[in-house]
This record gives C-alpha cells, sequence and structure tokens, in this order.
C-alpha cells in the first residue's frame, strides 16, 4: 500500500517540475523580448520582472511542494499553463513590435528605379527579341538615366532599335498613340503623371509591358537628428509615396504633411500641402532633380523623399529634422488588418462614385470603409469643386482614422496581422533609440497631446511643369498661406500655439 501511495506522488513531482520548467522558460521569453524592445521605463520594467518573478516561485511552490491532493494539483497545473501561454502570447507580440520598429529604422542605402518598354495592346511585338529594328521614343531631358539604361542593356542582347527623342511626356504619348513610334520607354513611377492626363486615361487598359528593367540610385535622405528628442521640438515630413513597383522604390509624393512636434508642451501641428502645389524644385547634387525648375510637388517624390524634404524646407523656411514615408498603397492592407476604419463626411461633401475606387460611395455622417475603400476615398480629388484641398483633408481623415484603431484596446485581438501589415509600410530616418524613448516618454509623463492642423493654399491653373515638360493643372501657392504655416510651425516650435497665429 505505501508503494502505491508514492508513485502518485512521484509522478505530481515530475509533472510539477516539467510545468515548473515550461513556466520560466514562458517568463524569461517574456522578459527578454521586453527588455530587447526597451520601451518600459526602468522602474516599470524592475516592477513588470518583480511581479513575474513571485508569481513563477509560487507557482513552483504549489505545484513541488504545496499540493498535495490530485484535484489541487490539476487546477494548479491549469493556471500554471494559462500563465505560460499568457507569456508566451506577450512575448509573441514584444517580439512582432520589436521587428517592426527595425524594419521601419533600418531605412535603405539605395532607392529602385524601374524603367519599361511599352507597347500598345494590339502591338505585334510581344518579347524582348521583337523589338529589334523598331522604333522606339525617349524622352530627351527627362529620366534619361532610365532611357540609356534600357537602350544598353537591349543593345547588349544584340537588340538595336531607332530612337526618337521628344521634349515633352505629352509629345511622346502623342506620337505613340498617331503610330508615329511603335514603342516608348517609361519610368514606372510615372504612370499615374500619364492616367492624370484626361486622354490617357486608360494608358494601363490599351498598353503593356514587352521589357522591364530596375536599378538602384543612391538614397540621400538623412536624419538632421536632435540632441534629446524628449524635450527639443523636432520637424517631421510625412510623405505618402504611390509607388507600385515596392516599396523601396521612387515614386511621387501622393500625401505631404508637416508633423512639427513640441514634447514639452505637448503639441503636435500638422501643416499640409496639396500635391498639386506649384513650387520651386530643391534637391541635394546626388537625387538627379531638375535643382530650381518650377513643378507640383509631388514631383519630386520621383527623385527621392530627400528631393521632397528639400523642397518643403525651401518653401515653408524650415528645418526638416526626421522623414516619415508611408507605403499609401499598403494602407489598403493596414485598414482591412484594423477591421476598417470610420470616416466622418459633412454634408454637401457625399458622393456616389469615386474615380480611383469605382462603386464607392459615401453619405453624409460616418461612414466604416474597408481598405480599398478608404485608399480611394484618400485619393479621390476630381469628385469635389475644392479638387486638391479637400483630397488633403480626406487623406488626414483616413490617418487620424488609421491612428484610433491602432490606439484602441481592440487592437489586441488581431495584434499580429497588424504588425505584419505595417512590416513593409513605414520607414522612417528616426533611429529605434529615438522612438523608444518617445514611447518611454509617454509611459512616464503620460502627456495630453494637443493636435493642431493647417493648410497652405492656391489658386488652380495650367502651367508648365518640369517632370513632364509639358503644361498641366497646377494650385499656384498664395504666399499669404505659406507665410502663415511657416509662422505656425515656428511658433509651436517655441512653445506656443499656432492657434495663436493670425
Amino acid at each position: 500500500m505505501r508503494k502505491n501511495k508514492k508513485k502518485p506522488n512521484r509522478v505530481g513531482k515530475v509533472f510539477g517540475v516539467i510545468f515548473s520548467i515550461l513556466l520560466v522558460a514562458a517568463t524569461m521569453y517574456l522578459l527578454f523580448n521586453l527588455v530587447k524592445l526597451n520601451v518600459l521605463p526602468t522602474k516599470i520594467l524592475f516592477l513588470v520582472t518583480v511581479v513575474f518573478v513571485l508569481l513563477d516561485l509560487i507557482f513552483i511552490l504549489l505545484l513541488c511542494f504545496a499540493t498535495k491532493g490530485v484535484v489541487s494539483k490539476v487546477i494548479c497545473i491549469i493556471f500554471t499553463i494559462a500563465i505560460a501561454l499568457g507569456s508566451c502570447m506577450g512575448g509573441y507580440y514584444i517580439s512582432k513590435t520589436g521587428n517592426l520598429l527595425s524594419n521601419m529604422t533600418t531605412v535603405s542605402s539605395n532607392a529602385k528605379t524601374t524603367v519599361s518598354v511599352v507597347v500598345k495592346k494590339s502591338s505585334d511585338l510581344k518579347k524582348k527579341n521583337d523589338l529589334a529594328g523598331h522604333s522606339i521614343g525617349v524622352l530627351q531631358n527627362i529620366g534619361t538615366v532610365g532611357s540609356k539604361k534600357v537602350l544598353k542593356d537591349l543593345s547588349k542582347s544584340g537588340i538595336e532599335m531607332n530612337q526618337t527623342p521628344y521634349e515633352s511626356m505629352t509629345d511622346m504619348l502623342a506620337a505613340f498613340y498617331n503610330g508615329e513610334v511603335d514603342s516608348i520607354i517609361i519610368n514606372e513611377s510615372s504612370r499615374d503623371q500619364i492616367t492624370d492626363i484626361e486622354e490617357y486615361a486608360e494608358f494601363d487598359k490599351n498598353t503593356r509591358v514587352v521589357y522591364q528593367t530596375s536599378y538602384e540610385v543612391e538614397n540621400t535622405d538623412k536624419a538632421n537628428a536632435v540632441s534629446n528628442i524628449t524635450n527639443t521640438p523636432f520637424n517631421v515630413l510625412i510623405s505618402g509615396s504611390d509607388t507600385r513597383g515596392g516599396f523601396d522604390e521612387n515614386g511621387r509624393s501622393d500625401v505631404i504633411m508637416v508633423a512639427t512636434v513640441n514634447p514639452k508642451t505637448g503639441t503636435i501641428l500638422l501643416t499640409s500641402i496639396p500635391r498639386d502645389y506649384y513650387v520651386t524644385t530643391a534637391c541635394d547634387a546626388g537625387d538627379g532633380c531638375q535643382q530650381g525648375a518650377l513643378d507640383k510637388i509631388t514631383h519630386t517624390g520621383i527623385h527621392g523623399t530627400n528631393t521632397t524634404k528639400r523642397t518643403v524646407e525651401q518653401l515653408l523656411g524650415i528645418e526638416i529634422n526626421y522623414t516619415f514615408k508611408v507605403g499609401f498603397d499598403t494602407v489598403t492592407d493596414i485598414v482591412d488588418a484594423v477591421g476598417g476604419i470610420d470616416v466622418n463626411v459633412e454634408p454637401g461633401y457625399e458622393c456616389s462614385n469615386f474615380l480611383h475606387a469605382p462603386g464607392l460611395s459615401v453619405h453624409a455622417g460616418v461612414n466604416h470603409l474597408n481598405g480599398e475603400q478608404a485608399l480611394g476615398y484618400a485619393r479621390e480629388r476630381y469628385a469635389y469643386s475644392e479638387g486638391d484641398r479637400q483630397r488633403t483633408k480626406n487623406q488626414q481623415q483616413v490617418l487620424m482614422g488609421i491612428v484610433n484603431k491602432v490606439t484602441s484596446p481592440a487592437i489586441v485581438t488581431n495584434y499580429a496581422s497588424i504588425m505584419d501589415s505595417m512590416a513593409n509600410t513605414f520607414s522612417t530616418t528616426m533611429s529605434n533609440d529615438e522612438i523608444t524613448s518617445l514611447i518611454k516618454y509617454q509611459l512616464n509623463k503620460n502627456p495630453k497631446w494637443k493636435i493642431e492642423q493647417s493648410m497652405v493654399d492656391g489658386t488652380g491653373d495650367t502651367q508648365m511643369c518640369a517632370e513632364l515638360g509639358n503644361a498641366a493643372y497646377v494650385m499656384v501657392p498664395d504666399e499669404s498661406t505659406v507665410t502663415k504655416a511657416s509662422n505656425k510651425i515656428n511658433a509651436v516650435m517655441e512653445g506656443k500655439s499656432a492657434d495663436d497665429v493670425e
């Protein structure tokens, strides 16, 4: 009888040891990821460590020594499994967060540019070798590096073509559709420029790519870091790229905002610049832009985020410390991952059909949008008499809708997929240490952020655009609104409210 009594005790002790080891391993996994992420203030991290160590000790004592009966042992094991699973899940989520921050702050040293040889869909030219001996249109002064790259690659394959140079995109497109040339070379980042021209709105549907190549250019975008990001005001350029070939590719800046952050006063000012704003382009020597040329500000993104940054600095007379690039097309994945967003449409701004999202309709009041609908809403301008002004407001609504969802308790239920959807969506020149310092500051001080908004304005007109080599719709700046926006930014940097600026 004694042997039979000892056997269950031995089995219970074995199970106690096994589950104790699992509990300690799960706790170590959680704490390791917490320390690695480095976002918790020291006091909170110490408190969390003490709590979990005490929990482990309590349950180890219960599992191995205190509980004698089968029922009590089973109950103790169930609680141990629950705590271990919770620790593993927490460690996994924290690891996902760390990977996201790492991806965001690892800015590629090079940016990709993709160039294509395009023919009409009805053309007999089906593959690369068919191009030999045929005519091809190239831009004379725009995107010459890409054109030379394509022609050189074709020549290496023994394919020579008869080149016809054109001064502007519209001249080349007209010649292409009139049959003067069999094919044309385009930079893939210029596709939306083409489809924005009314007579070529169906360009994507009635053409196809016969040959395509990519090459890399240096990414000259660097941070101008502040000494202490938790107590020094700073400016961040938020650039929403419309690239189709991947997040590492340069493309037009469809969303342009300057976020002015003053940690001391807890103030954030969002200054929006319409994408069609007609500005003087500025860039560094390695960017390859047409320095000093007049163009829509959206076209600056074709030469990289640094060109957009330099142009905005020149326009507003400010210094930008960091950039934050958003792959705007991938916003669809984020919106879907958070279960959609809500936007409030003011009376008079309802719409039954959007150009970039056929079939999408929004009514006055609160609308729940999925990813595709949110992107269509953020890109639409033709449905509004205010055009680009209203699009800019819609973009702010979409971004704030995402922020509201991401910062809500509901994020926990779909956290992993949200982290995955964000993985290749953001890129910033802010360092990992600076981001974690801001998070620690938020947890320590818990400042109540006041968000203010501003936007420059102008008048619609048709002017010559350098990247198109042709006249197009632009918004000519109202210099008084530019001055006001600059003064508001300076006010927030100095610790004042932007709302006080007249």
